[in-house]
């Protein structure tokens, strides 16, 4: 079971990697296009969003026909939080680092193959702005559920 589920995962990101790259969403020119809706709007991002909401729908659809997951003892959902104010800040400062760098980890990541210096440097910073969550921000509870605060 365990190498399914990594095979499965290495077929899954591997497919998002294709569908950044196909997208054109590997390119943080065309993300802040998106974000400039002042100047030179480009909405390709929109249908980009638009098709993985869809993609991301009928996945939901399916699990919630399924009794229990095919490679996992249960589903990983986010659970039913209130939005607070360490969720709004969370989300202005991912934002803001979107739009000003015009990647998130997703494509990020898929771009470390470039080689680009900038690019680089963006993930060492993600990664460390993670660290510095799990040490410092991080609630108790959500360690000890192990992040399964939301498993059904």
């Amino acid at each position: 079971m365990h190498i399914l589920r990594l095979l499965a995962g290495l077929a899954a990101g591997t497919l998002f990697g294709f569908g950044l790259a196909l997208s054109g969403m590997m390119d943080p020119e065309r993300v802040r296009g998106f974000l400039d809706i002042a100047g030179e709007w480009d909405p390709s991002l929109a249908f980009v969003l638009g098709g993985a909401v869809f993609v991301s729908a009928l996945g939901v659809l399916l699990s919630r026909r399924l009794p229990e997951p095919l490679l996992d003892d249960s589903y990983h959902l986010p659970g039913r939080g209130q939005v607070d104010r360490r969720l709004l800040i969370g989300a202005g400062i991912f934002g803001i680092g979107w739009g000003m760098g015009g990647l998130c980890p997703g494509p990020a990541i898929a771009n470390l193959g470039a080689g680009y210096t900038d690019i680089v440097l963006f993930v060492v910073a993600m990664l460390l702005g993670m660290f510095v969550h799990d040490r410092f921000f991080q609630s108790r509870q959500a360690r000890g559920l192990g992040g399964r605060a939301g498993a059904r």
